[in-house]
């Protein structure tokens, strides 16, 4: 099935939806805040001090039906997505690819392994399919005193297993289970927190307290992730970083917002990526898009394509040029920050326009907050019901 007729399919199972195909943008959500509390994504411990086999120990065992149910349809859909030829290089090589894997993600990987159940290779594949699978939206927005708030949706699972029943993506209801408040303490102390899948080692959303806040969104390339993946396999090409395990490093290392984002601007990454930064100062906000080898800036306070002077908006493309018809999010999130007004920039705000859909969507697994300042995190589940756009 190509990707035209994938999309007719989704859409056809909206036939008795009342539901425009055309714009599925009408207003902007102005009462989802604040988020239930029984939606809140429970709060974990990683203690960075314990043997890396150990870490994830406690959590995964919890959380090991939840995991075993996810991976079988990983594999199928990983297979129906990339093609017979890539997956069995992909599957046939996953062993070696965990033998490769730098410390200490290699070693928690094992440690998953026994945890869980799984197999090496199935514990690395959990992993490695968060690489090139994310869709995502993220907003960083100061307001008229220079205070940053960070807010993103990670929405997860596109063009794996539509269900025209439900109108539900499998991947992406699999997931919410497995999402988790971390706190990575070290001697006994935070040393930052995000929200992640169990089991999924890297960072894709965090806060370093009076420091810096983070969120990663997948970029699209014909150089990407599989390309890069296929390097590591093939030519052992192991100085290109990980994407995700690069910004746990970042989240560990960097004692700036300046150092953060030089690493996250020069280093040489798998895959194309957009990473997105907030600071702690008036003006420290920055969309970093990302080649394997190369970047650009696009900095809070400078008007840009698709954002304004006092928040940036990054969905999974280029802020110089237009998202398409069928997946633009960026557009009315632009248009709800700016009729709630630089005044009104708040964590509600943030979370009102990450409620507004299509920003909002069947793939939304979680909408996240964050604020510098206070080292404040907070992650909720989240169900868009119908009519909600499938992406």
């Amino acid at each position: 099935m190509n990707l035209q007729t994938f999309i007719f399919f989704v859409l056809l199972s909206y036939t008795h939806a009342k539901f425009s195909f055309t714009d599925p943008f009408e207003s902007c959500e102005t009462n989802a805040f604040p988020p239930k509390q029984s939606d809140a994504a429970p709060r974990y411990i990683i203690n960075l001090d314990l043997p890396p086999q150990e870490r994830w120990t406690k959590l995964v065992t919890e959380k090991k039906n939840d995991v075993l149910a996810l991976i079988g349809d990983i594999r199928n859909l990983t297979l129906s997505l990339v093609g017979e030829k890539v997956f069995k290089v992909i599957i046939d090589n996953l062993d070696k690819i965990a033998t490769t894997l730098p410390y200490p993600f290699n070693e928690e990987i094992i440690g998953i392994s026994k945890a869980s159940g799984l197999n090496i290779s199935e514990a690395t594949l959990y992993n490695i399919f968060y690489e090139v699978f994310t869709f995502c939206t993220s907003i960083v927005a100061q307001d008229t005193s220079g205070h940053l708030y960070h807010g993103r949706n990670l929405d997860f699972g596109l063009f794996m297993g539509w269900n025209p029943k439900t109108h539900t993506w499998t991947i992406a209801e699999l997931l919410k289970p497995l999402v988790v408040q971390l706190e990575w303490q070290k001697g006994g102390k935070t040393v930052y927190e995000s929200v992640n899948y169990v089991g999924y080692v890297g960072i894709i959303t965090a806060v370093k307290k009076g420091l810096f806040t983070f969120s990663l969104d997948e970029r699209f390339g014909l150089n990407g992730g599989f390309v890069g993946l296929l390097e590591w396999i093939i030519f052992k090409d192991y100085k290109q970083k990980w994407v995700s395990f690069l910004t746990r490093e970042v989240m560990e290392e960097a004692k700036t917002y300046k150092e953060a984002k030089f690493m996250l601007s020069h280093t040489r990454l798998l895959a194309p990526v957009y990473f997105i930064l907030g600071g702690v100062k008036s003006g420290e906000g920055s969309i970093i898009t990302r080649w394997r080898d190369n970047f650009h800036t696009d900095d809070l306070l400078d008007r840009m394509s698709g954002s304004g002077s006092w928040f940036l908006v990054e969905t999974n493309y280029d802020q110089w040029k237009t998202p398409p018809f069928f997946d633009d999010r960026r557009t009315p999130a632009v248009h709800c920050l700016n009729k709630g007004g630089q005044k009104n920039a708040s964590p509600k705000l943030l979370y009102n326009v990450l409620s507004t859909r299509p920003v909002l969507n069947k793939l939304t697994t979680y909408t996240s907050l964050m604020d510098v300042n206070r080292g404040t995190l907070g992650a909720w589940l989240r169900k868009c019901e119908d009519p909600c756009w499938p992406w």
